[in-house]
């Protein structure tokens, strides 16, 4: 399957590393609202799966619930298609997937449309995820589609963004078990003109739609949160799985804040800084302070110092880490945290210029970690004294 960068158009992969469970493959087509393109794109694969001799079949797809997509259906032509299981319910009959008729029909891929979808009564489970595990768990890769708001670990996020609760929610440890995601993203504009058109709803329905979930501002949040969310998800995989002796610098896209303090005058004002950047770029704050291994011993109190800047990282919703400098200069010890929580950028206060004569003796923070970060970002912050 191809590779792709993290900022995907409807032609371009954002590829995880393959998980190490058991049974089929899972890929899943992530987009911020309906009319993205991302059951037109997964057909297409399929189809393109299917012409270079890969056994392929649809494993569910709302027929009924089609408007104005024959460009979808076209793809499909030559696809195999699963008949659907018929459900009565309260005097209505419902289409639900045929989980066995699947596994035995046995292909190497089933495309199922629709994963956050919530089966009617009678069904053999009660999510379509579900249905999805019982296709994995018998050695049948599945390909399979959901808008971001659906993720367990943004519904209540997305929720607030459209006005209203998402109730149709995917658990993260379904998601966590994805070998590849790709991201179908198309801007706001498009998928407004394309709901215009009448190419995702029926006309009496576009006016509705476009005053209230398809708002201009309410897809462009949506956007947003589908590709930082669809980032984070490859950099957690990049990060757990990848050889990082082989990568001279911080690994994905995820942008992480490293604040080091000492003096306690000047702590709140460079915290202050690193957690205006972590905001700005959606990443986390570090907050740490190096001390002679002596004052770090187990069972010494704290001292006032790390007290405060502790307090300080707390109320900045921050991570603090007091390390001990052991046989180590100040810049290796500052250099060593940033590599263990794949720093990105590193706020450091300019030295007092009374004091600068300590470089000499314990050497440059700021010259040891320009010489050994070449791909972190530094920002040195000036000193200045406060007036009488």
């Amino acid at each position: 399957m191809k590779r792709g960068g993290r900022l995907a158009n409807q032609d371009d992969v954002v590829q995880t590393i393959a998980g190490s469970h058991r049974g089929g493959r899972l890929k899943i087509y992530v987009g911020a609202a309906p009319g993205v393109g991302k059951t037109y794109t997964m057909m297409r694969q399929a189809k393109d799966l299917k012409n270079q001799g890969v056994d392929v079949v649809v494993g569910y797809y709302q027929f009924h619930n089609l408007h104005n997509r024959s460009e979808t259906l076209a793809l499909m032509a030559g696809l195999e298609v699963i008949p659907p299981r018929l459900i009565e319910f309260r005097g209505h009959r419902f289409e639900e997937v045929d989980v066995q008729a699947i596994k035995r029909r046995k292909p190497d891929v089933a495309v199922i449309d629709e994963l956050a979808h919530s089966n009617v009564p009678g069904s053999e489970r009660a999510k379509r995820y579900m249905d999805v595990e019982d296709v994995l768990d018998s050695g049948i890769d599945v390909m399979t589609a959901v808008n971001i708001q659906h993720l367990e670990s943004v519904a209540e996020e997305a929720g607030a963004i459209i006005g209203i609760p998402v109730r149709e929610i995917v658990p993260k440890a379904f998601l966590d078990r994805a070998d590849e995601w790709e991201l179908i993203d198309v801007t706001p504009e498009t998928i407004r003109r394309r709901l215009a058109d009448g190419l995702i709803y029926p006309p009496e329905q576009v006016e509705s739609a476009l005053t209230h979930y398809f708002r201009y501002e309410n897809l462009s949040a949506l956007r947003e949160l589908a590709l930082r969310e669809v980032a984070q998800e490859v950099d957690e995989r990049l990060l757990a799985t990848h050889d990082r002796r082989r990568i001279p610098g911080p690994v994905g896209a995820r942008e992480n804040v490293l604040v080091c303090v000492h003096f306690v005058d000047r702590a709140e004002q460079l915290i202050r800084i690193g957690a205006r950047m972590a905001e700005r770029m959606s990443g986390d704050l570090v907050v740490l302070t190096v001390m002679p291994s002596s004052q770090l011993e187990d069972g010494r109190e704290e001292s006032a110092t790390v007290r405060t800047c502790k307090m300080l990282a707390q109320q900045y919703n921050a991570r603090f880490v007091a390390e001990p400098l052991n046989d180590r200069v100040l810049g290796a010890a500052i250099a060593d945290v940033a590599q263990r929580f794949n720093v990105t950028q590193i706020v450091i206060g300019q030295p007092r210029p009374r004091q600068r004569w300590r470089r000499l003796v314990e050497g440059d923070p700021v010259a040891y970690l320009l010489r050994h970060l070449q791909f972190t970002d530094l920002r040195i912050v000036g000193w200045r004294e406060r007036q009488a």
